[in-house]
């Protein structure tokens, strides 16, 4: 590797002092809009990475890995019922959970701590920078970072990608672990038409774009097409986050829309999935004689409520882990230079909520 660029060089590059550069990144607030531009540009071109412990990452010293993820925390709660649902939504362990439980074991048998990074709204050049020069290697959830960041915090570090098919070019030579969704959303699917005998179903997805729910769309599509049930070539629903309150709200508008009610509510995730089982119970609509209900993650919350809820499993923690086993690789020297890419497979569980036993 090349000498990593100092703050001496951002500042010669970008015309200002040193004191400058160090405002930028301590108080952005502090120094002109434009004059902050001009010093972050210059640190993408050179690669710099803000830290004190610039010396230690060179070589690889730190001993820290580092996590970046978005914020998946469910705030919306709107009566004292909700507030118990967030109550067990917090004692059970998320998806983001289990990755950074899956990572801190596998740190710890390395040598490792973990820093970990959640809501990202700060900005790239402060949090994300901020991380990434105070560790040796880095993994990020797809679209969590933008690209042009996490090409420059290639430049010095080992990055893994975690989760969404690995879609931009520029980013085609990093290390990258996603899971089988399509899948995982094509088997499920075909168990309700083929087992259960169910053809009038509906798809509730994210309206924000997320690789992992398209692809989970992608197989519940597949699936209905090879059985020939005619399908939209969007979700019935979008919601704008995969909470269980809006979960609960997209139950209630395929309950409310004209027609024939829906036979089974398929739902992008379990949180979602269990927020439609309250507002279910609420109507009076019978899970599942009247309606089936799926969800998509194996959240430990899938299995406590009634009916328990058919899922499919992802195996998170072992993402976690696998994440940590290939950042170690890359930091040891034992991984050869070309991208390795790993497709973790996934496992339908049969519950109650389809009508299949506990």
């Amino acid at each position: 590797m090349s000498t990593a660029p100092t703050v001496y060089d951002v500042a010669e590059r970008s015309g200002v002092s040193i004191a400058t550069v160090s405002r930028v990144y301590r108080n952005p607030d502090s120094v002109r809009a434009q004059t902050r531009e001009r010093v972050l540009a210059a640190a993408r071109e050179l690669g710099y990475v803000p830290s004190g412990n610039a010396r230690g990452l060179a070589s690889r010293s730190t001993g820290v890995l580092g996590l970046c993820f978005p914020d998946y925390a469910d705030p919306d709660v709107e009566s004292e019922a909700e507030a118990a649902e967030e109550a067990d939504d917090n004692a059970a362990m998320l998806y983001s959970d289990q990755i950074i439980r899956g990572m801190e074991r596998a740190a710890r048998r390395h040598g490792y701590a973990l820093l970990i990074a959640a809501s990202l709204k700060g900005g790239p050049e402060s949090l994300v920078a901020k991380v990434a020069g105070r560790v040796d290697g880095f993994a990020v959830l797809a679209r969590t970072v933008p690209t042009e960041e996490l090409e420059v915090i290639s430049r010095r570090q080992p990055v893994v990608m975690l989760a969404g098919p690995r879609e931009q070019e520029e980013l085609d030579h990093l290390d990258h672990i996603e899971v089988a969704n399509a899948a995982g959303q094509r088997e499920l699917t075909r168990h309700l038409v083929e087992d259960h005998g169910l053809r009038r179903l509906a798809y509730v997805g994210s309206a924000e774009e997320s690789p992992d729910v398209e692809a989970r769309f992608r197989g519940y599509v597949e699936a209905c097409r090879a059985a020939g049930i005619e399908v939209r070539d969007e979700p019935d629903v979008r919601v704008a986050m995969m909470t269980q309150a809006e979960g609960a709200r997209a139950a209630a508008a395929l309950l409310d829309r004209p027609g024939e009610r829906p036979r089974a509510m398929l739902f992008a995730n379990d949180q979602m999935a269990v927020g439609a089982l309250h507002t279910l119970e609420r109507r009076g609509i019978r899970v599942p004689e009247d309606v089936a209900v799926t969800g998509f993650d194996g959240i430990a919350l899938s299995r406590l409520v009634r009916p328990a809820l058919t899922t499919v499993r992802q195996p998170m923690r072992q993402m976690g882990e696998e994440a940590v086993e290939l950042l170690v690789r890359r930091l040891t020297g034992t991984q050869d230079s070309s991208p390795v890419s790993l497709m973790l497979p996934v496992s339908v569980v049969r519950r109650g909520s389809c009508g299949c036993g506990d």
